[in-house]
């Protein structure tokens, strides 16, 4: 199961193997065995990525390349790199091994290979060669040999820091793999005022079908908690929610262990510590939903709660009891049991004071209404942005937020924002010439679509600059003009054809057709209909066509 997990790629999460770059390589080269782990985080660095040695190890481990050893005696080195230096251990062991040199002699070498420092390497390199002919190895290939170490020696890296490492990340793997539900949970609660890693790990849960429950002020722990196959919200988690007001919660209901609703919750807590602010925040985030009253209404009976809370347990402290009082749920100024209805705040706003008490959507998403055009426009998500992209044009859709305008030192407004999507964050930087073409639709919550070019900061971050900014509205209106619809047809049948012409004369438009007929991998063949099949590629038509020929089947291209 761990090594599956590897193969397929779901690494986010896992020590040392949760980039892009990384999960990418892991399905390609199919790691079965401890030895391939080591290997690739010795790999996976600047250098061999840009010589090429991934690509050349990921060949030979699939035998694509015939793997050779120079002679004999390099087998037992290189074996379980598949012919390739990658550990400076193995330079020292080649030198040894061939060259006769002890293994303190093997060290000034490597050192003197990765540090390039030619004095040191031309009389080291003489010393290789007559150490190989005194031990029977032809010139010829001493030489070559010793080339290769020259090669591989920059690159290499100390195999005793990446097994370490390996190590670490085979341990957090198989807790993924075998205990997944404990396994987030602890990953939630170690990044909770991490907001851009939060928004990552709760895409990793819809991914691995793990249900993140909201907060729930009877059954959420101070931290995340697996709860079977769900997890539950931790308190730590909510905004404004401090230390002394989660420990006034807990103790609270370890003494009734339920509350039964807000007038009770208020006369049981420490207001002191659960203040206004707090319960806000409470009801806001969904922490009072499991009591079977909307967040509007609870927040409407609110000031009204609290003052009742505050009268109980001021007679409390007296010793008095109300006239009225006959238990904990009940007073002269309201009643859990009589919470009027005032129906709930719409999807949107819901969702926004849920974010707004915990820094990210979880019961809900505006993005959700836009899933078609995310999957037709947006050809990449947060969570596909690495080093690997950088240099790359790309187009991305979400959310706006934390959105900053900036003077640059001509005066000019520029802006700086972050796009959440569904899998996590992206910091944008928005140029004065994009940034004035672009301002009316520059708002935080605005969903839009930014295209723009990958680069990475001076910490090493990667970030998008942006071009171009459309809202999500308005993605099929502008493919209208600008757009070029496929349609792959897997089959002929005459009755998928029929309904497919009904379709087409039900949206008529201008937007020119192609369709790709294809059987299995023997042949694809590109039709193009002709101007009497013009088309108006909006959500609804490519509804319909991929109701008859499956999800999928309709792909849009617009000019970038």
């Amino acid at each position: 199961k761990t090594f599956k997990l590897f193969c397929d790629g779901k690494t986010t999460g896992v020590f040392q193997f949760e980039s892009a770059g990384m999960r990418d390589i892991l399905c390609r080269l199919q790691p079965s065995r401890f030895e391939d782990l080591i290997a690739l985080n010795a790999l996976y660095r600047p250098g061999p990525i840009q010589g090429g040695m991934i690509d050349d190890f990921i060949d030979r481990r699939h035998g694509k390349v015939k793997i050779k050893y120079e002679v004999p005696e390099l087998e037992e080195i290189l074996k379980e790199t598949y012919g390739v230096i990658v550990y400076q251990e193995q330079v020292m062991q080649i030198a040894s091994l061939l060259g006769g040199f002890s293994l303190g002699e093997a060290d000034l070498l490597r050192r003197a290979m990765g540090k390039k420092k030619k004095t040191v390497m031309k009389s080291q390199r003489q010393k290789f060669l007559d150490g190989c002919k005194m031990r029977g190895t032809e010139s010829k290939k001493a030489r070559r040999i010793f080339e290769l170490m020259e090669q591989f020696a920059g690159y290499g890296f100390n195999k005793s820091h990446s097994t370490a490492y390996a190590l670490l990340a085979y341990q957090t793997a198989y807790l993924k793999s075998h205990y997944p539900v404990q396994f987030m949970a602890a990953q939630l609660t170690s990044e909770v005022s991490n907001t851009d890693k939060i928004v990552k790990h709760l895409a990793e849960c819809r991914e691995m079908q793990i249900r993140v429950l909201p907060p729930d002020i009877n059954g959420s722990d101070l931290n995340f908690l697996a709860t079977g196959s769900d997890i539950k919200f931790g308190l730590a988690a909510i905004r404004n929610v401090g230390g002394s007001a989660i420990g006034s919660i807990l103790h609270s209901r370890d003494e009734i262990k339920r509350f039964s609703g807000l007038y009770e919750f208020c006369e049981k807590v420490d207001l002191r510590a659960v203040n206004k602010r707090v319960l806000e925040s409470l009801i806001k985030s969904g922490a009072f939903d499991s009591l079977g009253h909307s967040r509007k209404s609870l927040v409407e009976i609110l000031d009204r709660s609290i003052e009742n809370g505050q009268k109980t347990q001021r007679d409390r402290l007296s010793g008095q009891k109300g006239l009225f009082l006959e238990s904990g749920t009940a007073s002269a100024n309201g009643s859990d049991e009589d919470v009027p209805d005032r129906g709930e705040w719409p999807d949107r706003e819901r969702w926004a004071y849920e974010k707004e008490a915990l820094g990210y959507y979880v019961t809900g998403h505006p993005l959700q209404d836009f899933s078609r055009e995310l999957k037709k426009f947006s050809k990449f998500t947060t969570a596909d942005i690495s080093e690997d992209t950088c240099g790359r044009e790309i187009s991305i859709g979400g959310m706006i937020t934390g959105l900053r305008e900036l003077r640059t030192r001509k005066g000019d407004s520029m802006a700086t924002c972050r796009l959440e999507d569904l899998t996590g964050t992206l910091e944008v930087l928005i140029w004065p010439n994009a940034y004035a073409q672009n301002r009316s639709l520059i708002e935080n919550d605005i969903p839009v679509l930014i295209r723009g070019r990958c680069e990475t900061d001076t910490k090493g971050e990667v970030r998008l600059l942006c071009s171009e900014i459309l809202h999500l509205d308005s993605l099929w209106e502008k493919a209208v003009s600008k757009a070029s619809i496929q349609i792959s047809l897997p089959t002929l049948d005459p009755n998928k054809i029929s309904q497919l012409r009904s379709v087409l004369s039900e949206f008529e438009g201008q937007c020119p057709l192609e369709f790709i007929l294809s059987k299995a991998q023997d042949y694809r063949v590109r039709v193009l209909p002709g101007e009497q099949f013009l088309v108006n590629p909006g959500p609804a038509f490519i509804a319909a066509v991929e109701e008859i020929f499956g999800e999928n089947s309709v792909s849009l291209y617009t000019e970038s």
